[in-house]
């Protein structure tokens, strides 16, 4: 087996925030020798695909989930994404500023809502607060043919919607433009991770790699990787699967989403004008346990196994979970939705709570796309970890990175950049940092 040089960093997984940490390392520290491993043969391949995800930019304003401080938190975060994008002149190629609002529908959602309204107003002063008329004259398919009341809180002008992929290949691009030694290895699968005292030896289906700090930004096989070094035995993963269905003509031009039932720990349904289909209308997205860790490639059911690590505590989750009639409810009708030709019938019916009149018939199964979204189960607490779940551990850092990962990808990478900085004593340029990425 062939042992290559010494690198200060090695980085597993080149999807958003594996790529944004490269940028950041190679852009704001001193730190000189990089190595970036990707099984596949190009950077997002799985979860950062504008087909895997809905394109949107999470910043807190209209997921009706988060308290007031998670959505400062979040809001702080993705405001780097936005603030790159617009520094570095991507606009229009990888961020769009399109329209986006929070539907409230009936009298119940509607008083929810406009409490939300006097409550977050001020972190988000750009809200406009649309009734009935004022939807029915911006976006008419919503009040087309409806009885029961409407309101919206909507955003005009802000970015709302990236290509995730495009994003993380900016990266890179960006980082090989700094005076750095940094070495990409597509098509090379890590295999393990070990501590070998003084440095990590990274094995590949290939060869064998040492570096002085170690992230893997890999999902749900981060915490594989965690955990065959002895980290992280009491997480297990739920793997949970999307999937979306188009309208076959635009009906939409704003990304609207629906109040959030708080029992429910996935995403509301919500529509999306998609980037990849000519702006097209995307519903979506579906959830359901799927017996998979990559949604499209073919399973490694050993891994998946391990992963999913089925045992008592892990089951007493699966149990809390199933015993409200709530979330059973939802698991049951998002099963049914995957059904071929029973899937539309049901879906369409969550979806009218967007467009009224919309019709089994008006919709198409979107084929390819949709993800896998694998949430962290912690067996000693019987909880589903909702966002993102790290683990560090001596120069050595495991990101399994749900929704908003992507959004806040920059705010992972420089958190992980600050803690490489201090363990090798390197230096982290916080003033160019903040000036391009934070203060804008």
């Amino acid at each position: 087996m062939i042992v290559n040089k010494l690198f200060d960093t090695a980085i597993i997984g080149s999807g958003v925030a594996g790529s944004a940490l490269l940028f950041t390392l190679a852009r704001y520290t001193d730190i000189k020798n990089i190595i970036l491993f990707e099984k596949y043969d190009e950077p997002a391949q799985l979860n950062s695909g504008p087909k895997a995800n809905s394109q949107t930019l999470h910043i807190g304003d209209i997921e009706t989930n988060y308290t007031l401080d998670k959505a400062k938190a979040v809001k702080h975060n993705a405001a780097m994404v936005a603030n790159y994008i617009s520094h570095f002149g991507f606009e229009d190629n990888i961020g769009f500023r399109r329209d986006k609002m929070i539907l409230a529908v009936g009298d119940d959602e509607i008083a929810r809502l406009d409490e939300r309204y006097k409550e977050f107003s001020e972190l988000y002063p750009y809200f406009i607060k649309m009734d009935r008329d004022a939807l029915a004259e911006k976006e008419p398919k919503i009040t087309e043919g409806r009885e029961e009341n409407v309101m919206a809180l909507g955003v005009e002008g802000e970015i709302t919607t990236v290509d995730f992929k495009k994003l993380s290949e900016s990266f890179i691009e960006m980082a090989l433009d700094e005076d750095k030694n940094i070495q990409m290895h597509y098509n090379e699968e890590v295999v393990t991770i070990k501590d070998a005292g003084e440095y990590f030896e990274i094995v590949t289906k290939n060869s064998s790699f040492h570096a002085k700090t170690v992230v893997a930004n890999a999902g749900a096989y981060s915490l594989l990787f965690a955990q065959h070094m002895g980290y992280g035995k009491d997480w297990a993963v739920l793997p949970i699967g999307g999937s979306f269905f188009f309208t076959k003509e635009k009906l939409l031009n704003s990304k609207v989403y629906t109040m959030q039932n708080p029992k429910l720990p996935f995403a509301a349904v919500h529509a999306d004008p998609d980037i990849t289909a000519d702006w097209n209308t995307r519903f979506g997205p579906t959830a359901f346990a799927l017996p998979k860790l990559e949604r499209y490639r073919q399973a490694h059911i050993m891994d998946l196994l391990e992963a999913m690590d089925i045992g008592k505590d892990t089951l007493e989750v699966y149990y809390d979970l199933l015993r409200d009639k709530v979330i059973r409810k939802y698991i049951f009708t998002n099963f049914l939705d995957e059904i071929p030709f029973v899937g539309k019938g049901v879906f369409v019916k969550d979806a009218r709570k967007i467009i009224p009149t919309l019709r089994k018939r008006d919709l198409v199964t979107a084929e390819g796309y949709g993800g896998m979204r694998p949430q962290i189960i912690d067996k000693t607490s019987h909880k589903l970890m909702m966002g993102e779940a790290k683990l560090i551990k001596d120069g050595a850092i495991f990101n399994m990175t749900p929704s908003p990962g992507a959004s806040t990808s920059l705010a992972i990478a420089e958190k992980d950049t600050i803690s490489i900085c201090e363990f090798l004593g390197k230096k982290f340029d916080r003033e160019r940092h903040e000036k391009e990425i934070i203060n804008r």
